[in-house]
């Protein structure tokens, strides 16, 4: 039996419980949901079943990329709606798809400093929520007017108005576009495909299956983690609600390319869904489970996150992932379960060619030897962000809580999940599974 390091050689961190939200398909309008909203639904009912008061907890911290102008530090406002109460401290974290992740690691790394005793962190997104915005030209006709002093200067300015000025800026793709690099998510995830010789087929196939895993996963009650939620005028959301049952490589194959018309490969239906969701979890050291009687489900064991070129984003698990491998002396044979968000078919599929390049290995990770390869039928067993959606937010505490809850489903020992990040990271995040009990979170 080999041994592993503990958290940063800091203090074990216990994972202890965790549930979110169904993900819910964005429709073309705001959902029924803020991101405050979400992370308080997903809070109250994870905090309602737990030994302590909310009260006690040390702090909240949760990742959100685009919190409503009404949520400033949205973890704040989320920690006081839970009943946290104004003595505890929350925070709120941004590392774009990454945040969720971001949100537990810095959990996480507190704890094992000896900080924090007992944390609550997750992410949350409403990406349906995405602001409009009005251009610059309009914002500056808007602030003369503000200080024009007569009619005539304000009759003046509505005079210089033109169609132009009209013209909105939609926040969501802004955001999903990288301001060094100049492309949009799904162009990195273009280069990809170009680089690795990922053809249109393979995409479609891919996300052919992550449907039908999700299918299979939801048909099987597999998805324990999920809550019910209800909005205001009372209908309730119990299940994800991207999957497409009867999805299938000729229908795909209608799509037309999204991001490189007309001759692209990537398309909304082998690329990750804009949703709304949340999703937490409770981590905590030996001092608070021994003091709250709190089970144990798992261990965080190690967390890294790693730089790529921002034109080929998707890369970005392999280096993390290879950081944490070398440094808990592990090798691919030792996780028994990987989740790698699934941002795009060709993303998954490229960071699959390059575990496996001897020239990447070498070049890119440092590597005398490729890696070993990772059983697809042991990545993303349950399908992932192309069938359930991909709340950018929320996404990196996602996977994590499914995988300990695939772990604890297969009596399996260590998990890996990892996700690429807008901007040219990547993140990932090894946890251990409790072999001491049966159940998952």
């Amino acid at each position: 039996m080999f041994r592993i390091g503990s958290y940063k050689a800091g203090r074990p961190v216990h994972i202890v419980d965790g549930c979110r939200t169904p993900f819910l398909k964005a429709r073309g309008k705001p959902g029924p949901f803020r991101a405050s909203d979400l992370a308080v639904a997903a809070g109250r009912a994870l905090l309602l079943r737990q030994p302590f008061q909310p009260e006690e907890l040390d702090e909240v911290i949760l990742g959100c990329v685009i919190p409503g102008p009404d949520e400033a530090n949205i973890a704040r406002v989320v920690s006081l709606r839970l009943g946290c109460g104004k003595h505890v401290p929350a925070w709120a974290v941004q590392r774009n798809c990454g945040s969720g992740m971001q949100a537990l690691d810095s959990a996480a790394t507190n704890i094992a400093s000896g900080r924090s005793d007992l944390v609550l962190a997750g992410g949350t997104e409403a990406m349906s929520h995405a602001p409009v915005l009005l251009n610059g030209a309009m914002v500056g006709i808007l602030g003369e007017w503000n200080g024009a002093r007569s009619i005539a200067n304000k009759i003046a300015l509505l005079c210089r108005l033109r169609p132009a000025h009209f013209r909105p800026i939609i926040g969501l793709l802004h955001g999903l576009t990288d301001p060094v690099a100049g492309l949009s998510m799904g162009q990195t995830a273009e280069n990809l495909a170009h680089r690795f010789q990922i053809s249109r087929e393979r995409m479609d196939g891919y996300a052919v299956e992550s449907h039908r895993r999700l299918t299979r996963a939801q048909d099987a009650g597999w998805l324990g983690e999920i809550i019910a939620i209800y909005a205001e005028d009372g209908t309730f959301f119990d299940h994800d609600e991207g999957v497409r049952r009867d999805n299938s490589l000729s229908g795909l194959a209608r799509l037309k390319p999204a991001f490189d018309p007309p001759f692209g490969l990537v398309t909304a239906g082998n690329s990750a869904q804009v949703t709304d969701g949340a999703a937490w979890m409770i981590l905590a050291s030996d001092k608070a489970v021994e003091r709250y009687g709190l089970p144990v489900a798992g261990k965080i064991v190690d967390c890294e996150w790693a730089g790529v070129d921002p034109r080929q984003m998707g890369l970005g698990p392999v280096h993390a992932m290879t950081q944490i491998l070398k440094r808990q002396r592990l090798g691919v044979e030792h996780i028994d379960y990987w989740e790698i968000n699934e941002a795009f078919a060709a993303q998954v599929l490229a960071c699959l060619e390059a575990w496996q390049s001897p020239e990447y290995c070498r070049r890119e990770l440092g590597l005398d030897f490729p890696w070993a390869v990772i059983d697809p039928d042991r990545l993303n067993v349950d399908g992932g962000s192309i069938a359930i959606g991909h709340p950018v937010g929320a996404s990196g505490a996602r996977i994590v809580l499914h995988l300990l809850n695939v772990l604890a489903r297969n009596h399996a020992r260590f998990g890996m999940a990892s996700l690429c990040i807008g901007g040219g990271q990547g993140g990932a995040m090894l946890i251990e599974r409790n072999e001491e009990v049966s159940h998952g979170t």
